[in-house]
């Protein structure tokens, strides 16, 4: 087997993996055989038509056919571009809705090492490029050969000696065509990993635009985008350097065979030896022959960036899914947590976590403390299952929480960070984010729970109330308004657990009294964990767990603490004074 056919192999694999309609596929391309057989008609007819030529002898049934030879090709014709554009877009489709599936599902810890730009142009670009070679190139790659092979056949019988003289053309055109043929796959290729890392770029760094704005970066945003235009450009004119190429060399080919045939034919028509209708028909042939040739060369180029758009594809396709998509469903409500030797690291060289060990019964609040870049963090996304311990066990009552599915956790956290994370859209669709019953919830229930967050006054105030945009990430609230709809958001899920990496740090004072109360109203009743920047806000925590450099050097209440932890004595000291 040659490494073409073996690299070809992944990429045949996917499109028979792919949901679409075969039967069309086969039906489209049946229809561009037909309409190919149809343009092989042709010159055979004109040929009569020419050597027949007279007012008074005008073949009405010839005319007809050449009519009807036209009309079907054209009908016939459009028929295949649009079936094979069905099946395209059909497998750039299932290909989308793979990707898709597979990329929600995938671990955080994959994010952390992929740009997201550049995971959206796999999504968008990738499969476009896949879809492009099916719909248009795969069809004209077989319609040419189906037309090469006839043509040749009908022109051997015809005349075999002027066939042989037109044929020169065909090796001159490919020695010429897939050397340029092959540059051009490289350089489309180079261009798609470039077109991936400038679109990663451009939605980062628009993404962030207050962060770059509050920075001053614009002038180094500036320059990285118009480097990376620069490198599209660069990319662009090799492109257009090889099309400048293709195109006046396949001109003059073209051009010198038809000088040839026109010289040679045109004596052998002279001395009677060959028809004038023969002439034109070798004419036709030789377009019908020339350019299919000339358009092969596209087709590997469109052939090798499917290949190498392929790669990508699978290679997102086989990523493992994130554990825990099936496993047992368990009410947690009366469970405790525990933590037995859990140690984590993101990598061998980054260890952050060693040997963590705590329980919490429920309805506790246990709170971590410690300096910045300690574990605490890290620990909240061991809970939420966002990775998985290097060692140790996290359980549930007797459960490791490894044995739930994924979805059956989750449903059972409530989560407020500092940042309370929301999705471009209204109030509403924000606090019924992730539900699945999301439809089925009343007004009266978002205004209750609002009410219970202290959000219900501000959300009146909005003239549209709960359908009011909040912009993408929430601009267009405050920090206290965002943390107070996160608030609500978790009454709603009535979740078990409750998680809060200092929900009220980023904000003013009285926002922050409002924010508490709301919190601990949210708090009665359940499991709480919270990272705390501020001592003052777990005071009353039923045990704090001090973490220092991914170890816990201290555990118990805050007074506990204030006589046996020297670090935490300072902490209260500078705090709390």
């Amino acid at each position: 087997m040659t490494n073409e056919s073996k690299s070809l192999k992944p990429f045949l694999s996917l499109l028979l993996s792919s949901q679409f309609p075969k039967r069309l596929l086969f039906a489209g391309l049946l229809a561009s055989v037909l309409t190919t057989i149809a343009g092989l008609v042709v010159p055979l007819l004109t040929k009569n038509l020419v050597d027949d030529f007279s007012f008074s002898s005008l073949s009405t049934p010839l005319i007809a056919a050449i009519g009807i030879a036209f009309i079907v090709q054209t009908v016939v014709s459009g028929l295949s571009i649009y079936w094979l554009s069905v099946v395209g877009y059909k497998v750039v489709s299932s290909l989308r809705d793979r990707m898709w599936i597979k990329l929600i599902r995938l671990p955080v810890s994959y994010y952390d090492k992929q740009s997201s730009g550049e995971i959206v142009s796999r999504v968008v670009n990738d499969t476009s490029v896949v879809q492009d070679l099916i719909s248009n190139r795969f069809p004209q790659f077989i319609s040419g050969i189906i037309s090469i092979i006839g043509a040749i056949i009908i022109l051997l019988l015809m005349d075999w000696k002027m066939t042989m003289l037109m044929l020169i053309s065909v090796p001159l055109t490919i020695v010429i065509m897939f050397p340029l043929g092959r540059q051009m796959a490289k350089i489309s290729r180079g261009l798609q990993d470039e077109t991936a890392a400038f679109t990663g770029h451009v939605q980062q760094t628009l993404g962030e635009i207050r962060l770059m704005k509050a920075s001053t970066a614009e002038q180094s945003e500036e320059t990285k985008g118009l480097e990376g235009i620069g490198r599209l450009f660069d990319f662009g004119l090799k492109e257009a350097r090889i099309f400048a190429l293709i195109s006046p060399i396949m001109y003059l080919v073209v051009m010198v065979v038809i000088v040839m045939i026109i010289g040679y034919g045109g004596m052998r028509v002279s001395n009677g030896t060959m028809s004038t209708g023969s002439l034109v028909a070798f004419l036709l042939y030789l377009f019908q022959i020339i350019m299919p040739i000339t358009s092969f060369a596209m087709f590997f180029t469109q052939l090798q960036k499917a290949k190498g758009a392929t790669e990508r594809i699978i290679s997102i396709l086989d990523l493992p899914l994130e554990p825990g998509q099936d496993g047992i469903s368990l009410d947690i409500k009366h469970e405790p947590i525990v933590v037995e030797n859990v140690s984590f690291a993101y990598s061998e060289e980054e260890p952050v976590l060693k040997n963590i060990s705590f329980a919490a019964q429920p309805g506790e609040m246990i709170a971590f403390a410690g300096p910045s870049g300690g574990g605490k963090t890290t620990m909240f996304g061991l809970l939420e299952r966002f990775y998985e311990p290097s060692a140790g066990e996290i359980r549930i009552g007797a459960v490791p929480i490894t044995d739930l599915s994924m979805a059956s956790w989750r449903s059972q956290i409530g989560y407020v960070s500092q940042e309370s994370a929301m999705m471009a859209g209204t109030i509403r669709e924000n606090l019924v984010y992730g539900l699945k019953d999301r439809k089925s919830i009343s007004d009266e229930q978002l205004w209750e729970v609002s009410k219970m967050a202290y959000a219900d006054q501000f959300i009146k105030e909005f003239p549209n109330g709960l359908d009011t945009e909040v912009g993408e990430r929430g601009v267009k609230l405050s920090g206290g308004q965002r943390q107070r709809i996160a608030i609500a958001r978790a009454f709603l899920r009535d979740p078990k657990i409750l998680m809060m990496d200092e929900a009220t740090a980023s904000l003013d004072s009285q926002s922050e009294g409002i924010v508490q109360e709301a919190l601990t109203r949210l708090m009665e009743g359940r499991t709480t964990f919270v990272i705390a920047h501020r001592l003052s806000t777990i005071v009353d925590a039923d045990r704090i767990i001090f973490i220092e450099k991914g170890q816990v050097t201290g555990t118990g209440t805050h007074e506990e603490l204030i006589q046996s932890h020297n670090l935490y004595r300072e902490f209260a000291e500078q705090q709390l004074a």
